[in-house]
């Protein structure tokens, strides 16, 4: 969405790319991305709404158990856990974001509408997300939480006290994992946030410890085909250098013949 006055060029910049052959500006007026928008149902909200209430109160109650069952012997283990855990949902969420950038469509039942097309309309709009309220930011990844949160909730209450003292640490790195693939979303849409973003939020940009505004805009270069680590982005340039997306590609592509971003391409080139 383009903004007026002195400050909006970085934003106008990142969301300027166009189709090949020149063109408008892509953004909120692009016709796919006006289509995809109005393909937001009410059904896909109220799923949003369940997914994030009951994350949020599963969230909270296994946290508090955990606090409940750590020692002090604990700590090495629970922050190497910790650290481990913010590693893997960075690879997390770039494995599903190249798949959903990568692979698939919007036609497809079910997941189509309801997973895929949040990915295309960001590449064509990629401030949309910066419009999108809590819920609608945020609902999918709650959604994908609920069954790994459901099943240490049940550890919880019926595991005896001794057994969970043993494997806290442990339970300490599903939790970590699981709350940064919870709020890899938001941390991405604090990525495309150029304006009233909270100093704390910015401190953790600046200094990497969250994926930094800059660092993001590397993968809105068309035809975004690299960078897909979006919870703090550390694993975007190791990923790259081995060429690890490009060859997951060559294999699907050579065992199934689809080729890499064919409908993110086609909803971009849309022109009515």
């Amino acid at each position: 969405m383009a903004q007026s006055g002195p400050g909006a060029a970085a934003p106008r910049d990142e969301a300027a790319e166009e189709p090949e052959g020149g063109g408008r500006r892509w953004g909120a007026q692009h016709a796919g991305a006006r289509e995809l928008a109005e393909l937001y149902s009410p059904g896909k909200r109220l799923q949003e709404w369940i997914s994030v209430i009951l994350c949020f109160s599963l969230i909270c109650f296994n946290f508090y158990n955990l606090l409940l069952y750590l020692r002090l012997e604990h700590t090495p283990s629970v922050l190497v856990g910790i650290f481990a855990g913010v590693i893997t949902a960075d690879f997390l969420s770039g494995l599903f974001h190249w798949g959903a950038d990568t692979w698939g469509s919007v036609e497809l039942p079910i997941v189509g509408k309801a997973f895929i097309r949040p990915f295309r309309e960001h590449h064509i709009d990629p401030t949309a997300i910066t419009r999108h309220d809590f819920i609608e930011t945020n609902g999918d990844n709650c959604f994908m939480t609920l069954v790994p949160l459901a099943n240490m909730a049940y550890k919880f209450v019926s595991f005896s006290p001794e057994a969970l003292c043993a494997t806290c640490p442990w339970e300490c790195y599903v939790f970590a994992l699981i709350i940064f693939i919870t709020m890899t979303n938001q941390i991405h849409k604090w990525s495309h946030t150029y304006f009233g973003l909270p100093r704390w939020v910015i401190f953790l940009q600046d200094w990497h410890i969250i994926l930094p505004r800059k660092h993001h805009r590397i993968h809105h270069v068309s035809p975004h085909e690299t960078y897909f680590c979006i919870t703090t982005g550390w694993l975007n340039y190791p990923l790259e250098k081995i060429r690890f997306w490009r060859c997951l590609e060559n294999i699907i592509q050579g065992l199934t013949g689809e080729k890499p971003r064919a409908d993110d391409m086609k909803w971009a080139q849309k022109i009515k």
